[in-house]
């Protein structure tokens, strides 16, 4: 039996993550920044990723219980409230953006990584969700593309210093994925992919993104380490 942590999977992709997860035979621990219990599933853990006492906690939590973590899957994030042009983003937006997506990813990591080598590290890894816009300009939401860029080189950052211990670190970045974060520009990004953003012409799923994340949990990618898999439907290629 192995343990798995999903942040951000009260629904949308981390929830998608988490039902894919449990069918492969994983013990997961889903969790949000509410308080309250998610109705059919085993275990839930409130926290918020921004804060420390709650990544603490979530990691202590498991042990607790099962006394090891075989996964950590970062998939907690937020978009901006409101989305500005970059010459009019506000400083408490920005700010809201970095402290939630980039610095509660990085001591997601570091508090999930050391317990990881305390047990041993062998068969352990760390998924990160960022997304197409850790490279992609979106000028209405800078701020969320800067916390995903940063995201990619957390990813690379531990894939590097967690290599000696066996703790393979990887990427998946979500393209267009039909989820609360996209329903407000739904019309726009359907008229977007039938015109050919996408060499694949739908809407992603969370299912396509847990799809990877079932890829790298297979074992096939720990050589690899540091890998990021594009769950976008083609929108990484270079095309003529």
């Amino acid at each position: 039996m192995k343990i798995a942590a999903v942040t951000g999977s009260t629904r949308g992709i981390g929830y998608a993550i988490g039902r894919s997860l449990e069918k492969t035979g994983y013990q997961v621990f889903f969790s949000g920044a509410a308080s309250e219990k998610m109705e059919g599933v085993s275990h839930y853990v409130k926290c918020d990723i921004s804060s420390a006492e709650d990544r603490r906690a979530f990691c202590e939590t498991i042990m607790s219980k099962f006394g090891r973590i075989d996964l950590l899957v970062n998939n907690a994030g937020v978009a901006p409230l409101q989305r500005l042009d970059v010459l009019e983003t506000t400083p408490e937006s920005f700010e809201r953006l970095i402290r939630i997506n980039l610095e509660g990813t990085f001591f997601m990591c570091q508090e999930f990584a050391n317990r990881m080598i305390k047990q041993g590290g062998q068969d352990c890894r760390i998924i990160n969700i960022a997304s197409v816009s850790s490279y992609t300009s979106s000028v209405a939401r800078g701020e969320y593309c800067v916390s995903k860029a940063g995201v990619s080189m957390i990813t690379q950052l531990f894939a590097h210093r967690l290599a000696e211990y066996g703790i393979g670190v990887f990427e998946v970045r979500p393209g267009i994925i039909l989820t609360d974060m996209t329903a407000g520009v739904k019309d726009k990004y359907e008229k977007l992919i039938e015109d050919g953003l996408t060499p694949i012409k739908r809407f992603g799923t969370p299912d396509d993104v847990a799809d990877c994340v079932l890829a790298i949990v297979g074992g096939y990618l720990d050589f690899a380490t540091g890998q990021v898999l594009n769950a976008d439907g083609g929108f990484h290629l270079r095309r003529l």
